[in-house]
């Protein structure tokens, strides 16, 4: 299984917000700290805000943040709002499925269980899951400088206390 670049993206994008929460952050901003380009970033962003992950701030000192709490935000509903245009095989898409086996298969309803046992596993997980105590994360997407007393040094260099 891999995911597309746009729910990497997402969720990217998801963890900028989360770590700067009460911050409005700009997609350039994000942009630089994920390695993703401004337009992919942009067509994500516009993704997130219609289906209620982020809101946008129009103007001059505009940008981005977080619609929901971290806590309120699942992984899962996030993966399914970005994966579901991409069908798993082939005979999971109507259109262009010219599988033969398809009216015989048993395969595709032990495949579709296991996708949906993915998604299942990613509604545990909430965005506050992948940033809370996250201090190498958050020394890498923080875009104002905090206090250092908040993560001890060894955690932010990526290793646990």
């Amino acid at each position: 299984m891999r995911l597309t670049t746009k729910t990497n993206l997402a969720v990217r994008v998801l963890m900028s917000c989360a770590v700067n929460d009460g911050l409005t952050v700009r997609t350039p901003e994000i942009a630089e700290r994920c390695n993703a380009s401004v337009n992919h970033l942009l067509q994500v962003v516009n993704n997130l805000q219609e289906y209620g992950f982020v809101e946008t701030i129009r103007g001059r000192s505009g940008g981005l943040r977080l619609a929901q709490r971290p806590d309120r935000i699942s992984i899962g509903e996030v993966f399914r709002v970005f994966e579901s245009g991409t069908p798993f095989a082939e005979c999971f898409d109507p259109a262009s499925n010219t599988c033969p086996l398809h009216s015989t298969c048993r395969l595709r309803s032990y495949i579709g269980r296991a996708v949906e046992a993915f998604y299942h596993e990613l509604d545990m997980i909430t965005l506050e899951d992948l940033v809370k105590g996250n201090c190498g994360l958050s020394a890498l997407l923080e875009m104002a400088p905090r206090s250092p007393a908040t993560c001890p040094s060894s955690q932010v260099a990526g290793q646990p206390a």
